[in-house]
């Protein structure tokens, strides 16, 4: 079970606080599990978690083996809850260089459609020069602009390479069971899909065939994240403050009653950069509307403290910090001993790399304290893909009840249409003429 340590809010907030929300955590626990508030329409997300593989989980298997033996390279196609999921869990696992040095039996992994780069899309080009690929394109509908204007250029670059027949062994759909621009163009051109429940939307989709398919062809045990998963909603259903979901729920709504307006989420591992964007999106998307919500930021740590540290240290005193930590792996490094000792390093030799991250924890965590910023701490424990469905579920779980405590619907997101409404007009999309 992941701990949450909140002894370092108290200050700021109180117990008696704590104590006083605690109806109140537990009617928006209930209205999340019961369906009974709004956007209850899209709470499938609750009942995902399996313990054994179901069919599509099986033929999600047997795709990624074929990917894996017979492409360099596997493009993701998608924007949002739609790439990043998997690709959070990807690096955490494998880190932000895990593409380096695979092949064929253990592709690449890219994202595209996540942007209007043409930058990116000729680095994209160049990296898939001369490899064997396969593209999964992930989109309910299928005429989102960004992954649209990806699938139609990867489609002809595997047309070109393979002929169209060649192709379509190589194309696989992930999308609506019934409905969409994706859903028919698939079912046309014969490609293999596999679904994204209707009642699943995209930023809690990770545990759907959105992150199981991406995920299994880098190799990730898919069915370990399902029981780490399951396991996660079955202890974390415990309806009291003993429950680290609670506490992270409760004490987030507080330290934001009391002024805190951003949660800054962050780890001292490189590898959870694209987790934390996972998370940003999550929270971001579910609490920002009706003019509230926290702001989220994800940080890198140690490498942010040279960049944002002097901020948190001393800037304006509006947020507050997640640090998410993870027990050390059991390979080691150890600090050599230099004889000339022009560093001035040879105090921590013999010592191990993770015993000074250890104490750069300590120190960071002390350091923002004492100048004023409340730190939630979640332990996370051993780092393996259990404990990355842990994770995704805790948080998913955490959100829910997060955002009905704050009054808002967790599962709808009616501002991001806005700039969409002012780029189509802009290009001319028909139906969107200026008024």
């Amino acid at each position: 079970m992941i701990k949450v340590d909140i002894s370092n809010v108290w200050g700021e907030v109180s117990l008696p606080d704590l104590l006083a929300m605690e109806k109140e955590v537990f009617e928006a626990h209930k209205t999340l599990t019961e369906g009974t508030g709004a956007g209850n329409d899209f709470l499938g997300w609750l009942n995902l978690p399996v313990t054994e593989p179901t069919e599509e989980i099986k033929r999600i298997q047997l795709a990624a083996e074929k990917i894996r033996s017979d492409s360099d390279v596997f493009v993701v196609i998608g924007i949002g809850g739609s790439y990043l999921g998997p690709r959070a869990a990807i690096e955490l696992l494998q880190g932000p260089n895990h593409n380096i040095g695979k092949g064929k039996g253990n592709p690449q992994i890219y994202f595209a459609g996540n942007g209007l780069s043409t930058r990116h899309w000729n680095e994209l080009q160049r990296l898939l020069e001369g490899k064997d690929f396969s593209i999964a394109i992930i989109s309910k509908s299928g005429t989102t602009t960004e992954p649209a204007i990806a699938t139609r250029a990867l489609r002809w670059m595997l047309e070109r390479k393979y002929g169209t027949d060649g192709a379509k062994s190589r194309i696989y759909a992930i999308t609506d069971p019934c409905k969409g621009a994706l859903r028919q163009m698939a079912t046309e051109e014969g490609w293999e899909t596999f679904v994204i429940p209707p009642n699943v939307g995209g930023r809690f989709s990770v545990l759907t065939p959105v992150g199981l398919l991406p995920l299994a062809v880098a190799g990730v045990d898919i069915m370990e994240v399902m029981k780490g998963a399951s396991e996660a909603k079955t202890a974390y259903d415990l309806r009291s403050f003993e429950n680290p979901v609670w506490q992270y729920a409760a004490v987030r709504n507080l330290l934001y009653r009391h002024g805190k307006m951003m949660e800054i989420f962050e780890s001292f591992e490189p590898g959870f950069k694209m987790f934390g964007g996972w998370w940003q999106q999550l929270f971001g998307e579910s609490e920002g509307k009706d003019g509230k919500g926290i702001f989220p930021v994800t940080a890198e740590l140690t490498a942010d403290l040279h960049s944002l540290g002097q901020m948190i240290q001393q800037g304006q005193r509006n947020i507050f910090e997640t640090m998410v930590r993870f027990n050390a792996p059991e390979q080691k490094l150890v600090i050599g001993s230099d004889y000339k000792n022009l560093d001035g390093l040879n105090y921590l030799a013999g010592k191990t790399l993770d015993f000074v991250d250890e104490k750069a924890y300590l120190g960071t965590l002390a350091a923002h304290v004492d100048g004023g910023v409340p730190v939630i701490t979640m332990d996370a424990g051993d780092l393996n893909d259990r404990k990355v469905g842990e994770l995704f579920f805790f948080l998913e779980l955490a959100c829910g009840i997060s955002a009905y405590i704050l009054g808002v619907n967790p599962f709808n997101q009616p501002g991001v249409e806005f700039y969409k409404r002012n780029m189509f007009e802009l290009l001319g999309k028909p139906g969107y003429e200026k008024k």
